[in-house]
């Protein structure tokens, strides 16, 4: 059975990030259209990166975070929106969707004359630890969250392993101790938070150290016991841990597998490889959000950046163009940042390591000042260190760990990084002071003069 419609049909594919934004955008430009959004899980528009506060109860309610139902999303956008639909087909000859309602089984083909992909990442699973095993659990999605929350309630689990030390598992590290969780935090690194500068990482370490999270680095290939379809061990330096519950927390794949079947390109980072447009390479399919690679600034080279931001802004121009606008998507800087309990680490443009693996020649300064002036009792130590390119001195990426500043720090350095500008131009910026908000000399400015320091 297919599915008419007179008007122009524009479908998207996925319900999260990019997907409502495709939808929202493509109904704005061209309100004739018919445009409908199919999403397999049981929610549509959730905020993702909310999942970890929602956890420790900071949001008191996951439905905080369900920010459209279907209802709500036709009403106020104009688009049809359907949950627990999955797109099993995508038939470029006859530009047709097969589409299967999770709930009757029933399958639909639906016409489209432009597809917008937005199919997304998916969480890496450890091979030892498969869907079969009942107390382990990836941290994804609003329906992850509430899985993982009614077996922590049900079992009264106290013992949480977490997998992997990046952002996700920082923050679910965190999460669970605030719950008075045993926290083991594991990792193939031996620092946690990979990419990030050395010394940073160490002051991450100190602090999950005294918060009382158990690290142990170097693990690449855990050693669990089993019984009865539950972990119930793991060995760590000659010692067996008592597990109650395992987050695998280890990273995240594009969704690719209906462009795969559909035969579209897909990119050296496994994500489906599109033009400045967001069209891939059937010119009636875009795609956007986590399913896709995008250029980065820096390096002029295709990565896969798995971020909400960027997921929400190329939504909206594959929204746009669908519905025949003329819209580019431009080149991205990472900026990312992560609360590690009374901190906030900030990653902006490239590490170290990921220039030297761009066969970029760097060095980085580094430097610690208070936050506000001393006497100012909220006063606290800063710590900063940017990295930037041998010769030109231009800047190429920054770390920093301390309070809520440091959002407002990598977000200035993401505009020099755009404007190629140089470390030393740090130093001439006119900072603003006031005793209760700033300090007197600004972090950055003391960075941008080490350079200068060091060549007298």
């Amino acid at each position: 059975m297919i599915y008419q419609t007179p008007q122009k049909n524009i479908i998207v594919i996925g319900g999260n990030a990019a997907g409502p934004a495709a939808a929202a955008k493509a109904k704005r430009v061209d309100s004739k259209a018919n445009v409908v959004m199919f999403e397999a899980g049981d929610f549509i528009s959730t905020g993702t990166c909310e999942l970890p506060y929602v956890l420790s109860n900071v949001i008191n309610d996951y439905e905080k975070i369900v920010f459209y139902t279907p209802e709500k999303f036709e009403q106020e956008k104009g688009v049809k929106a359907f949950t627990k639909h999955r797109v099993e087909k995508i038939n470029r000859t006859s530009k047709t969707i097969s589409v299967r309602n999770l709930v009757s089984n029933h399958l639909i083909d639906f016409p489209y004359d432009k597809l917008v992909l937005a199919t997304g990442s998916r969480a890496k699973r450890l091979d030892s630890l498969q869907r079969s095993i009942t107390n382990t659990f990836t941290f994804k999605t609003v329906s992850d969250l509430i899985s993982l929350q009614k077996f922590i309630g049900l079992k009264k689990a106290k013992k949480v392993l977490v997998v992997g030390s990046g952002y996700i598992g920082l923050e679910l590290a965190e999460a669970l101790r605030t719950l008075n969780c045993e926290v083991i935090l594991i990792d193939k690194e031996i620092l946690p938070m990979p990419n990030a500068e050395t010394e940073m990482r160490r002051k991450i370490l100190d602090t999950l150290l005294e918060k009382g999270i158990e690290f142990y680095g170097g693990i690449a290939q855990p050693k669990f016991h089993f019984a009865d379809d539950t972990v119930k061990s793991i060995e760590v330096d000659g010692w067996r841990k008592e597990i109650d519950v395992v987050i695998q927390a280890i990273g995240f794949e594009p969704n690719v597998d209906l462009a795969l079947a559909a035969k579209l390109d897909i990119g050296s980072r496994g994500g489906i490889k599109v033009d400045s447009k967001l069209r891939t390479s059937d010119s009636n399919i875009i795609a956007a959000g986590d399913c896709i690679e995008v250029a980065n600034r820096i390096t002029n080279r295709n990565e896969f950046i798995p971020l909400a931001t960027f997921a929400r802004d190329y939504g909206y121009i594959a929204g746009e163009n669908a519905a025949g606008g003329n819209n580019f998507a431009q080149p991205v800087i990472k900026n990312i940042s992560v609360k590690i309990f009374d901190n906030i680490f900030v990653s902006v443009g490239l590490s170290s390591n990921e220039a030297k693996l761009n066969n970029l020649r760097v060095s980085s300064v580094n430097a610690e000042a208070n936050n506000l002036v001393k006497v100012m009792p909220d006063s606290r130590i800063t710590s900063g260190i940017v990295v930037y390119e041998l010769g030109s001195e231009r800047i190429l990426g920054a770390n920093f760990y301390g309070g809520n500043e440091v959002v407002g720090y990598a977000d200035l350095i993401s505009v020099l990084i755009q404007n190629k500008m140089k470390i030393s131009e740090l130093a001439k910026i006119n900072y603003n002071y006031t005793p209760p908000a700033s300090p007197f000399v600004n972090i950055l400015s003391l960075l941008g003069k080490k350079l200068e320091k060091g060549k007298r």
